[in-house]
């Protein structure tokens, strides 16, 4: 059984080639020199075959995006390389928005049907466009006070939605750099990515696996911390002082009780004391106080 019309191709053309060499320049028995031949380009093509598809599954590799706007702006940013991008024919009217910003060596682009795209954005949140992009570069490098005066530090944000929503408050806000923790946060993927509008693309992140550690390093490095509390000061009234990091802490158990020796307790007026923003919402309002100085 021939697995393509290629390989059943070859192997009629590589029978005939056997079948002259024996006729004329091998006493071999036509069958035995025929089965040895193709046992050695068997096992030479399954090999091959196997090599080429590691490589072009190192080629494409990467991580899936979805949306119009996650698209336009990871085009907009050039930060990482969009590899493959699939969509529907006719193709959607935003497909315009992304055809002026595909690079000069464009991606792959596959047309596919509305099923088979939320088949592979695992949502039908996909607005007709699903790429696969290269991974997120985070940032390794710590940030300096001096070129990066306000930042954003995000302690356990386990919702997706929550995530990009605050990382496009972040944006917005003019947030110079964003640090998440691994512990317990949700993962920067396509739908944080969709929910920040795209946004994330432009910012600097970084990934630190403890907060207590960096806390320490962004105070000793000239940092005024400011952390969100039930029990702080009232956060309409602070005086915020660069440079300066706005923590935030995870929905259910807030920040960690570990780092507030490093910075200042600080709440956000409300009604009363049995109701909480949501982590986006208090994120938003207390980057866009924190900007205003």
């Amino acid at each position: 059984m021939y697995s393509s019309i290629e390989e059943m191709c070859f192997f009629h053309m590589l029978r005939l080639f056997c079948y002259i060499i024996v006729k004329y320049f091998s006493q071999y028995n036509f069958d035995i020199f025929f089965c040895k031949v193709i046992i050695w380009c068997k096992t030479g093509y399954t090999v091959g075959m196997a090599k080429q598809k590691q490589k072009n599954l190192k080629k494409i590799i990467g991580e899936l995006i979805y949306g119009i706007h996650p698209i336009v702006e990871l085009l907009k940013a050039k930060k990482r390389k969009l590899f493959i991008l699939y969509t529907t024919q006719p193709v959607p009217k935003a497909f315009g928005q992304i055809e002026a910003l595909l690079p000069k060596f464009s991606p792959d682009i596959k047309y596919v049907s509305r099923d088979k795209l939320t088949q592979l954005a695992g949502t039908q949140d996909h607005q007709s466009f699903v790429g696969v992009a290269a991974p997120f570069t985070y940032r390794k490098a710590p940030f300096d006070p001096a070129k990066q005066p306000f930042l954003l530090m995000l302690d356990g944000i386990q919702d997706v939605r929550n995530l990009g929503a605050i990382l496009r408050s972040a944006y917005c806000t003019g947030v110079d750099g964003v640090i998440i923790t691994h512990k317990s946060s949700a993962p920067l993927q396509a739908a944080a990515i969709k929910s920040s509008a795209g946004l994330a693309e432009h910012l600097h992140i970084q990934l630190v696996p403890s907060v207590q550690t960096i806390a320490k390093q962004l105070k000793e490095a000239g940092y005024h911390l400011y952390i969100t509390n039930f029990k702080g000061e009232d956060a309409s009234k602070t005086t915020y002082q660069k440079p300066l990091c706005i923590i935030i802490g995870s929905e259910g158990k807030g920040v960690s009780p570990s780092i507030f020796k490093y910075g200042t307790p600080v709440t956000i007026p409300q009604r009363s004391k049995d109701i909480s923003y949501n982590a986006s919402v208090a994120a938003g309002i207390m980057l866009f106080l924190a900007s205003q100085e």
